[in-house]
């Protein structure tokens, strides 16, 4: 692992503008997604995960994707991260954090967000996930794509990308939603409203990408779940006792790889 850098570099590069990469093809939905969610939706997106009703499950999200990681200190590349709530509870961790999104008023919102926390962003980059700069190529060693790989129009190009960012050894983790989620009422919402891309991306279609653009070894991890009520007696509730039952067949069978769990790639 590389060690960090001084808080002078760190502090020069969080006040740089963010860097912009606008080569590709725009695609107009998600750049200006923010705008329109409205003021509410933009001050909740700033507030995230503090704003959100989920704001548990984000935060068991974060603690499995430290348990998976390399230790800090290291260079990490949070893809996609949206307003960089991701990035500064990574770089409080220790990392230092790269954070790219498609739409400019996110990356600025990114920077916001660093001010807050008190953190050093290393920087800050404008950018298609399908299609990231070559400056940030053999540049880290993590690459994360955190509930944002499902926007994708093809997976196997961001991957690549991701492939392309890591310095030899290096890995790229993704929690992304299994299947299923295409068709959750949520999400076609979200495409008739923001006409935002919204995918399927479970383990099994992650994995078979990755080996396609490189990625030579993969290792799935469970996601973390709610805490399930146990009980107030002596025996767990037949109900309980169900969802148990489930949740072991889930996961002690070939359906583990339909679900929304954590996948490591190594490169």
């Amino acid at each position: 692992m590389v060690g960090a850098t001084t808080g002078e570099h760190m502090l020069h590069h969080s006040r740089r503008r963010p860097r912009r990469y606008r080569e590709v093809v725009a695609k107009d939905d998600e750049i200006n997604y923010l705008s329109k969610l409205g003021e509410g939706g933009r001050e909740h997106a700033l507030n995230k995960p503090w704003s959100d009703p989920g704001r548990g499950t984000y935060l068991l999200d974060i603690g499995a994707l430290l348990s998976v990681m390399p230790t800090p200190p290291g260079r990490l590349l949070d893809i996609g991260a949206g307003t960089g709530w991701t990035s500064c509870l990574l770089a409080l961790a220790g990392y230092q954090v790269t954070a790219t999104d498609i739409a400019p008023e996110m990356v600025e919102l990114q920077q916001a967000n660093a001010a807050r926390y008190g953190v050093a962003l290393d920087d800050t980059v404008v950018c298609d996930f399908e299609s990231l700069p070559s400056a940030l190529d053999g540049q880290f060693e993590v690459a994360l794509f955190y509930d944002c790989l499902h926007h994708s129009d093809d997976e196997r190009a961001a991957l690549a990308n991701a492939y392309r960012a890591l310095r030899p050894g290096g890995v790229c983790v993704t929690l992304e939603p299994g299947r299923g989620h295409a068709r959750n009422p949520d999400s076609v919402r979200a495409r008739e409203v923001f006409g935002t891309t919204e995918r399927d991306m479970p383990p099994s279609r992650i994995i078979a990408a990755a080996r396609a653009v490189g990625f030579v070894g993969h290792a799935l991890f469970e996601r973390p779940l709610a805490p399930l009520p146990l009980t107030r007696r002596r025996w767990t509730s037949p109900r309980t006792t169900a969802v148990m039952v489930r949740r072991l067949l889930i996961r002690a069978t070939p359906l583990v790889l339909t679900q929304g769990h954590l996948v490591v790639l190594q490169k």
